[in-house]
Formats: C-alpha cells, structure tokens, sequence
C-alpha cells in the first residue's frame, strides 16, 4: 500500500482516539519546542542583556506575529484545503494547491520584508517602545524583517506536511529548528557577546534549517503530495480557495498583535517599561497553555477536515468533542499552576529585578483568571475553519482578542490602573465564551441530524 493509500484509509476507517493521540504527540512537541524557543530567548536575554532588552523583545513581537499571520493566512488555508480535497480522493487539486500555495508564500515574504522596513519605527512607535529600549527592538526587528521568507515559507509548509497525514514529520521539523535555536542562543549571546541580535540571529538559522527541511520533505517519498513546478502557475480559483479559509487563522494572527499592542501602550502608560517585561513573560507562559490547545487543533483538523470532504459526520462529531475535552483539561490544569506559582515562574526568566518579580506576578494571577474557558472556545473557532465555515470562524476567533478585549483594555484601566489591563483578558474570556457556547450547540445539533440523515441514506455536509 502506498503512503497516501495508507493515510488516506487511515483518516477514513481508524478510530478517533487512536488518531488524535497519533496526531496530537508529534503536534504537541512541535509546538512545545516552538513555544520553548522563544520562552528560551527571553530567558537568555533577561538573564544575559538584562530587564531593558527583555522588554523591547516583548515590544517587537506584535510585529513578529504579523509575519506569522502570513505563513498562517496560507499554510492553514492550503492545508485545510489538501485535506479537503484528500477525503474527496483529488490528488492532483491537493498537488495544485500546494503549487499555488508556495508561489505565494515566497511574493508575500518579499512584500513582508520591504513594507517591514520601511515602516518599522512608526509601528515600533505605535506598539508602544519606550526610548530605553527603542534601539535594542530596532537592532532585533531589522535581522528578522530580512530573513521573512524562511519564516513564512517554513512554518506554511509544515503545516501542509501535517494537514497530508504527515504528522510524524511535521514534528521533527520543529524539533530541529528549535534545538537548534536552543543551542544557537547561548553561543551567540554569551560566547559571542552579541547581544539581542546574537538572539535574532539564531532564531533566522534556525528558521533557514525549516525552509530547508520542509522543500527537501516535499520534493522526496516521503511526502503524499508533491512540490512539482509545474504546478505553480498561479490560478485565481485556488488562491481565493487557499485565502478564504486562511482568513480566520490571518484575522487570528493580526488580532493579537493588535492586542499586544494595546497592551503594551496600556502597561507603559499605567505601569512603566518593566510592566511591558512582565508581559512578555506572562504571554510566553499563556502560549505554552495555548500552544497545546493548538496542538490538538493541529491533530483534529485534519481529521475533521478529511471527513468532512468523505461525507463522514459522526466522525467529525466525535474529533470536535474529543477535542474540547482535551483542551479544557490543559486550560483548567494551566489556570492552577499559574494561580500557585506565580512567584517562581517570573523568577525563571529574571531574578534580580524586584519590581519586574511583582509586577508580573500580579499579572499572571489576574490575566490567567479566564483560562478555564479558553481551550474550547480555541477548538470550536478551528472546528469552523477546518470545515470550510470560514466567515463565522473568523468572527468566533476574533471575539475575545477584538470585539470583547480591545475595547476593555481601554475601559478598565481608567477605574482600576494597571491592575484593569490584567483584568481585561479574564472578563473577554468569559464574555466570548457564553457567545461561542450558543454556536457550538447549534452545529452539535445540526451535525446530529447529518448523523441521522447518513444512518438512513445520504446526504452531503
């Protein structure tokens, strides 16, 4: 049996516990090794640059999640679009979308890298860098803005690897560019002496090893669908069938770098440099709890994905609920630790700041108080993605980081200080959880009479 045979019976006929758990390991340490990478970095630079540096690293990410918007915009919606089309037994429109997918991937991070630097100090400005760390964000921002294409083109690709049934390797990808990043960041940083762009440096090598990996992994046996040149004449159809599921995930990346934007200009104004420090490691623990709910999004989708093109409701029934489960445990588990731990968590990344030890431990008390009800919510958002709903899986994803907490985070600091831009993140949780609830019971539903339907005769999803 041939590989894609072999995925492809096992997405249609294996039971769902079994694929998730397969699915979900390799998905997990993937993005593990990504959230610990750049847990890793503010760790050596804080430890290594000091509490200032820690800082314009947290200032400057807004603008990295813009260039991860873009590998997400394409990478998402071309792999939900191979999947698609792998439960409907289309090759060659799997092979056309991956194609169509690489070209853009390589215009986008052209266009990326000239906007980026043309524009990088107003949006420093904008994203709220204080003038101690000013120069430390723009020495960082400027090696990562050059080195765009890597980053794009390897994180859009390994996710078209896991979206085919590679999930195994998809792992190992990240694997290698994080361990290597690991080991890049001390030589740099320390033996070197260079500082935060000893940090940038290691991240872009690391980076160039995923393009590398990921073109080598398309182009060999391994892959079920192939990286052909000839099918990357582009085509109007599959870039507007790529883009419109790749919106939400888009619309996702963008909204939170508009977020911690706000909060960044929120916590210099009501806290101070140090308060946005403090952000930084309080979103690099928030993304170790996140990550894992993505990573059992990243197993659900392309079972959900494949089945929903097979025509397969209870299947896709049975990945969503598996799913929510799974991720309402992380959440609950992570809610406790950070309520316990506070103290010894922030100690990790600086322990010679005081105020930085304070502040961020009041933060993460306040900030992590919603995390109970996130991990559905993140599910049920890419439920709607990997089926195809892509309007209302925008509007479900951007409910807690725009419609509810932008607004919030400019309201509650005007009564309660500091302590209102903490408390903004909870109240949004809990706000969009109670909308999202009513859409989940509605597709449960409608999935329960597809059921019936399918168990009586046919009917297509």
């Amino acid at each position: 049996m041939t590989k894609a045979a072999k995925n492809v019976r096992e997405l249609e006929f294996e039971s769902i516990s079994k694929l998730m758990w397969k699915y979900f390991l390799p998905a997990l340490v993937g993005v593990m090794m990504s959230s610990l990478y750049n847990v890793v970095d503010r760790i050596f630079i804080g430890q290594g640059v000091g509490a200032e540096a820690l800082s314009a690293l947290s200032a400057v990410f807004p603008i990295m999640i813009i260039i991860v918007a873009f590998g997400m915009l394409i990478g998402v919606g071309a792999g939900v679009r191979v999947s698609i089309n792998l439960g409907k037994k289309d090759f060659n429109r799997a092979e056309l979308v991956l194609g169509n997918a690489f070209v853009m991937m390589l215009i986008i991070s052209v266009l990326i890298t000239g906007i980026g630097l043309g524009l990088k100090e107003p949006l420093l400005r904008f994203f709220g860098v204080g003038q101690a760390t000013f120069d430390y964000a723009v020495e960082y921002i400027d090696i990562i803005l050059w080195s765009a294409v890597f980053q794009v083109v390897g994180y859009s690709l390994n996710n078209i690897i896991r979206s085919e049934g590679n999930a195994k390797v998809a792992m190992f990808s990240m694997i290698i560019t994080s361990v290597l990043n690991m080991l890049l960041d001390p030589l740099f940083i320390f033996v070197f002496d260079m500082g935060v762009a000893g940090a940038a440096y290691a991240t872009v090598l690391s980076q160039v090893a995923l393009c590398v990996w990921t073109i080598y992994h398309f182009r060999s046996k391994k892959s079920v669908i192939k990286l052909d040149i000839a099918k990357f004449k582009l085509s109007g159809e599959i870039i507007w069938y790529i883009v419109t599921i790749g919106f939400s995930s888009f619309m996702m990346q963008l909204a939170s770098s508009l977020v911690f934007g706000t909060f960044n200009v929120q916590l210099v104004k009501y806290g101070g440099d140090i308060a946005v420090g403090a952000l930084g490691i309080l979103m690099s623990v928030a993304m170790i709890i996140i990550f894992t709910c993505i990573a059992i999004n990243l197993a659900g989708q392309p079972i959900i994905s494949f089945n929903h093109g097979a025509n397969l409701p209870a299947r896709v029934k049975q990945t969503l609920l598996t799913g929510m489960w799974w991720a309402t445990v992380v959440c609950v588990v992570g809610f406790v630790l950070t309520q316990i731990f506070p103290h010894a968590i922030i100690k990790a990344f600086n322990k010679d700041n005081k105020e930085l030890l304070e502040v961020g431990e009041r933060g993460m008390r306040l900030l992590m108080f919603g995390f109970p009800v996130v991990g559905f919510q993140i599910v049920v958002a890419n439920y709607f993605q990997s089926t195809a709903k892509a309007g209302l899986a925008t509007v479900l994803s951007l409910l807690r980081q725009v419609i509810f907490l932008v607004p919030l985070l400019w309201i509650f600091p005007k009564y309660y200080g500091i302590d209102g831009v903490w408390l903004a993140g909870p109240f949004s949780d809990y706000m969009s959880a109670i909308v999202i609830s009513v859409f989940l019971v509605r597709e449960v539903k409608k999935l329960n009479t597809l059921i019936d339907y399918k168990e009586a005769g046919t009917v297509k999803l």
